[in-house]
């Protein structure tokens, strides 16, 4: 069975994508574990025009650099298409394409260990406040 493989984005144009490697195993809390779809697990920056970024999952954060893949991958999006053969009716053919919607150049690679971050307690602004509830100081 041959499947062929297209894109629509024209040749140079694919979006470009990057592979997140993590060392050891990001595990979801039992609360989330039917549904990880969509699940947002950390932010993941770059601060500075540097090829350094970060990523912070809860109080962890890690560093990483940027890596360039030895072959690139594609991403690709399985289609499929009925046929209707006329001979008979009760035939269906199905036809597999898949699209080309990106390409797989380069990893972000984190190799170190996790920086615990220590949160600071939120300073309360001194002054008087208007706001309801708010208890007026003598």
């Amino acid at each position: 069975m041959a499947i062929r493989v297209k894109c629509n984005c024209g040749e140079g144009s694919c979006p470009e994508w990057a592979i997140v490697e993590l060392q050891g195993v990001v595990e979801a809390q039992p609360g989330f574990k039917d549904r990880l779809q969509n699940l947002e697990i950390g932010y993941l920056c770059r601060p500075s025009s540097q090829e350094v970024y970060t990523f912070t999952v809860g109080y962890h954060e890690l560093t990483g650099s940027k890596v360039p893949l030895k072959k690139p991958l594609l991403v690709l999006k399985k289609i499929k298409h009925q046929d209707v053969d006329q001979s008979s009716d009760n035939n269906n053919n199905c036809r597999v394409e898949l699209e080309v919607i990106g390409i797989i150049r380069q990893r972000i690679l984190f190799k170190t260990r996790p920086k615990a971050l220590i949160s600071k307690p939120q300073q309360v602004a001194k002054g008087r406040g208007n706001a309801l509830g708010s208890v007026p100081q003598n």
